[in-house]
C-alpha cells in the first residue's frame, strides 16, 4: 500500500512558478513510476508528465513542455513538479499517482492540490 499527499498549489499570477511536491509512504516507492495528473472544472483529467522508477525515462504534455519539470528523490520518497511560466490554462487540480498500469492507469492516487493562475 502506498499513500500519497501532495502539497504546494496556491493562487499565483500569470508567468509565476509553483512546485508540487507528493510525498509517498512505503518503502517500494522506488519500484514505482510516477506521474502528475490535473483535473480542471467540467474537463477530463489528463496526464501532464511521468518519470520512471530511476528516472531515466520522462514524458511531458506538449502544452507543458520547457515549462514544467517532474523529478523525484528516491532517497526521500518525494516526486515533485516544477511548474513555471504558468498560464490560465493550467489552472486545475493536481494529483500525483504511483506504480502506472498502463498510459492513464495507476494503482495510488493522491487527494490533490489546487493550482489557480490568475490573469
Amino acid at each position: 500500500q502506498v499513500q500519497l499527499v501532495e502539497s504546494g498549489g496556491g493562487l499565483v499570477q500569470v508567468g509565476a512558478s509553483l512546485r508540487l511536491s507528493c510525498a509517498a509512504s512505503g518503502r517500494t516507492f522506488t519500484r514505482y513510476t510516477m506521474g502528475w495528473f490535473r483535473q480542471a472544472p467540467g474537463k477530463k483529467r489528463e496526464l501532464v508528465a511521468f518519470i520512471t522508477s530511476s528516472g531515466g525515462s520522462i514524458y511531458y504534455k506538449d502544452s507543458v513542455k520547457g515549462r514544467f519539470t517532474i523529478s523525484r528523490d528516491n532517497a526521500t520518497n518525494t516526486l515533485y513538479l516544477q511548474m513555471n511560466s504558468l498560464k490560465p490554462e493550467d489552472t486545475a487540480v493536481y494529483c500525483c499517482a504511483a506504480d502506472r498500469r498502463g498510459p492513464f492507469e495507476y494503482a495510488y492516487w493522491g487527494q490533490g492540490t489546487q493550482v489557480t493562475v490568475s490573469s
